[in-house]
């Protein structure tokens, strides 16, 4: 891939179609890197900027690159939608409705789907809003279908509220937060709450749901350190804007603080979000400004800072490319 650069806010690229032919494609840039640590420069270069590769959503959400479709896949949650995105196509519509698939999802603000992963099998599954539970789409990938198996919607008898983002273990379990957002009002006081808390649970492969923990109030992102032991959990609180980590290990599982940014939001868009976490233990986590970037000891190394609320994040598989959901947009940055 040959990169060219034509101006400061443009960059030209050339994507490879097949053996006999290059497509030409033109995107704007956004954003800027700010370092605060030496150590991101071995992570991303400093003048490197954020190619707008979508637009014209309302709130994108739940990035997920399929390697072997060589594709995106993201949410718009009001929409009701899932979008893929290719580099000979642009973006696309995927599967809708997504995530409420009733008769009156217009009844909520954010009916769709939101985090999107893959089990072991290569399945879609899908955290759904408007039918407030985890799903795993019954069709190839290459053939989408409104068709979902159930894999948690409630705990101890009551529905959950609206799983938010989600991830597996190398051993098939998941584990998933549930705050409020798919609600209608989007309140702890909502009328269709049903659990009094905003919980963080695992679901066993015989399906099984366990209450990790109900001690974060807006539990949102989440992802493994290496290893598997460790969880790092985003908060979406304005109030409480900090990011937690569960030790499994733990024989009560509690929350530790790694990083708070409840300070360091005044003026800037955006909240902890979704979060993803490298082979090497660094955190790319949608926060207050932007996308923030940490080593595994909390450090901060850098941000890449944004205009708009940024509310999640993907890496392609080797890692290179950093994927970022920025409210309307879908945007694409290079690490090195």
């Amino acid at each position: 891939m040959k990169l060219l650069f034509i101006s400061s806010i443009l960059m030209t690229i050339f994507v490879f179609n097949n053996p006999q032919q290059y497509k030409q494609m033109t995107y704007d840039t956004t954003g800027s890197i700010i370092r605060y640590n030496p150590a991101l420069d071995t992570i991303i270069d400093s003048s490197a900027r954020a190619e707008i590769i979508a637009e014209g959503f309302e709130w994108s959400e739940g990035p997920l690159w399929v390697e072997s479709e060589r594709m995106l896949l993201f949410s718009d949650v009001p929409a009701n939608t899932i979008y893929k995105w290719t580099a000979e196509n642009g973006s696309e519509v995927y599967l809708k409705p997504s995530g409420d698939t009733g008769d009156n999802p217009n009844r909520r603000k954010e009916p769709g789907s939101n985090g999107l992963l893959l089990d072991d099998f290569g399945n879609l599954v899908l955290c759904q809003h408007g039918n407030r539970q985890l799903a795993r789409m019954n069709a190839p990938l290459r053939q989408p279908q409104v068709a979902f198996q159930t894999l948690a919607d409630t705990y101890n008898g009551k529905r959950l509220s609206s799983p938010n983002d989600a991830v597996y273990n190398k051993e098939g379990v998941l584990f998933f937060t549930d705050p409020p957002y798919g609600l209608p009002t989007q309140r702890d006081d909502d009328p269709e709450k049903e659990i009094a808390f905003n919980g963080v649970y695992k679901v066993k492969q015989g399906g099984e749901i366990i209450l990790l923990t109900d001690k974060i109030s807006k539990p949102n992102g989440i992802a493994f350190f290496p290893g598997e032991q460790k969880l790092l959990i985003g908060n979406s609180d304005p109030s409480a804007a900090d990011w937690y980590i569960l030790d499994l290990a733990d024989t009560v599982v509690t929350p530790k603080l790694f990083y708070s940014a409840t300070n360091e939001r005044d003026g800037l868009p955006g909240l902890p979000d979704g979060l993803k976490i490298a082979s090497n233990g660094i955190v790319y986590a949608s926060g207050p400004g932007g996308v923030w970037i940490f080593d595994s000891t909390s450090n901060v190394l850098g941000k890449i800072a944004l205009d708009e609320a940024a509310s999640n994040v993907a890496l392609s598989s080797d890692e290179k490319t950093l994927y970022i959901t920025n409210t309307g947009k879908v945007l694409r940055v290079r690490l090195k």
